[in-house]
């Protein structure tokens, strides 16, 4: 598990700065990886800062499977000068799409052939002061890196990352710490992929600006692949920890089976974080009696809400019982709240909002309000209306919330929580549907196990009895599910199904899947998958 010291890294990331220096890249030629996390694609990262030339980390998804053509589509926005992939043979079919695509291209690897650059020799170059001059002309306003948005409404969008953003963000997370100084042998075990602002622009930076050892896991939050993280939890006690609800729930279900793992994983631990969606209630509280059982004490686990356009805008840091929470605005941030129905749009402006999109001034401008705040499209509430100061509860996205043909609004992601948490573990995936229609109705994928073990028909009964019990807790028409689809076709990602986050995209299911919807509002569907409730 050793790696390269902090003075390697500089030396190292110093050379792959000259070397890009040396073949004239600037700031419009910019570097794309196609593979993940790895040392290699750090060192790249860092060179590229040094030397004032913009980095592109794409999900590895984009160069896995398919016809490439979200691959090209990025290529095609940003224009690489240079395209890096770890490892020649894993990603030889993206590295050939592409190189039929654009000729013009070059390529570098850890193990490629003659024809691609060798990453070992980038990282052997020898630096001289061109490199210094080019840190030192490095303002905020200069792009760092473009990353994708997850493409949960259309092809994914470039978005500009600059300096100042990045520096921004540190900023702000530094402005809320309570100063305590970390252990000399500080650990961090990262698996957040450097495609996202989560992985690559908080808790990368973060690490490295408070002088953490980091190790990278090769697990992530997924059946196939979560016990590669529990592995290295073994031999790593990190200071902190973030993932996906997905992966809490796999680690509370591993530790309430073995107290050696919850030793390891809260010895060192100060604080927690989950991104991508809510934490179910159940998985914190199971959560909380882990760490009480362990420590004595409830370690906190921080929730942010952000985007690829924002990075962090607000933060839940201190510790509460309630669900949804997403906090108050970090440091340097203002929010706009404008009231729509029953919540409040969230505007956002300050210095780590991106000034918008590569290629797309009309998205770019579309993105602001007459004011100068990006308009993400998300809703918020308060979660003490008499005080506003206990923090905001997120309340799904504009977009995605409709109206029933009464005109009464459906909150599309509140309604999503409350029913996986009310139905767990049966539901996977959900879709909801209504739009224009008397009723709400909803496509269900169950997980693969429970569906294999219990079958179509046993899922069916089991959801019918547990969404009547939460229809009969005093809901009005905008929260109660009158008839659902059992899904057995898996969401597919080859069709952009699912979103890079790995949530089930509702314009694409929809689209998809008519003849299901089609089938929920049948005075008489004939479909034995549709229950009615």
């Amino acid at each position: 598990m050793d790696g390269p010291t902090y003075g390697e890294v500089k030396q190292r990331s110093d050379s792959i700065a000259q070397w890009l220096l040396n073949h004239g890249f600037t700031a419009n030629d910019p570097v794309m990886v196609l593979s993940g996390n790895s040392i290699e694609h750090a060192l790249l990262m860092l060179g590229c800062y040094s030397a004032g030339v913009p980095i592109v980390s794409l999900s590895p998804q984009y160069s896995q499977g398919g016809d490439f053509a979200r691959l090209r589509n990025c290529n095609d926005v940003v224009r690489p000068k240079l395209i890096f992939a770890q490892s020649e043979p894993e990603f030889s079919a993206a590295m050939a799409s592409l190189e039929a695509h654009n000729p013009a291209l070059r390529f570098a690897s850890i193990n490629g052939g003659p024809e691609r650059i060798s990453f070992a020799e980038m990282a052997q170059t020898p630096v001289t002061s061109a490199v210094a001059d080019a840190i030192s002309a490095i303002k905020p306003s200069a792009v760092a890196k473009y990353l994708f948005t997850s493409g949960s409404s259309g092809l994914p969008k470039a978005v500009i990352q600059t300096h100042g953003m990045l520096m921004g963000t540190i900023a702000a997370d530094e402005a809320l710490s309570d100063g305590r100084p970390l252990p000399d042998d500080a650990k961090m075990l990262e698996w957040m992929p450097w495609s996202h602002i989560a992985g690559g622009n908080y808790t990368f930076n973060a690490g490295l600006w408070a002088g953490l050892t980091n190790y990278l896991d090769e697990g992530k939050p997924h059946p196939d692949h979560f016990h590669k993280t529990i592995e290295n939890l073994y031999e790593v006690s990190p200071i902190n920890f973030g993932s996906m609800p997905i992966g809490y729930a796999m680690l509370v279900d591993a530790m309430e089976a073995d107290p050696k793992l919850r030793s390891c994983f809260f010895r060192n631990l100060q604080f927690m974080h989950c991104g991508g969606a809510a934490l179910d209630i159940n998985v914190l509280e199971r959560l909380e009696h882990l760490a009480i059982a362990e420590r004595g004490v409830k370690i906190p686990l921080i929730t942010k809400y952000g985007s690829t356009e924002v990075q962090i805008a607000t933060m839940l840091h201190w510790i509460d019982e309630g669900d949804g929470l997403i906090g108050n605005p970090v440091p340097g941030i203002t929010l706009k709240l404008v009231p729509k129905d029953s919540v409040y749009e969230i505007r956002i402006k300050g210095p780590t909002v991106s000034p918008g999109y590569i290629g797309e001034p009309e998205k770019s401008a579309a993105a602001f309000d007459d004011e100068g705040f990006y308009m993400p499209g998300d809703a918020c509430s308060f979660a003490h209306p008499e005080d506003r100061s206990g923090g905001l509860v997120f309340a799904g996205r504009i977009e995605g919330n409709f109206k029933l043909d009464t005109g009464t609004w459906v909150h599309v992601e509140e309604l999503c929580s409350a029913l996986k948490s009310a139905c767990a573990p049966f539901i996977e995936q959900i879709v909801i549907v209504g739009e224009g229609k008397p009723y709400l109705g909803a496509l269900i994928w169950p997980p693969a196990t429970l569906l294999a073990e219990r079958g179509q028909a046993g899922i069916a009964e089991r959801l019918s009895q547990l969404i009547s019990a939460f229809n009969s807790r005093g809901r009005g028409s905008s929260t109660r599910v009158r008839r659902v689809a059992i899904m057995t076709v898996p969401l597919s990602a080859d069709d952009s199904e699912i979103t890079l986050k790995g949530a089930a995209s509702p314009r694409v299911v929809l689209s998809n899947r008519k003849d299901v919807v089609t089938a929920l509002y049948s005075p008489s569907p004939a479909d034995t998958q549709i229950i009615h409730i």
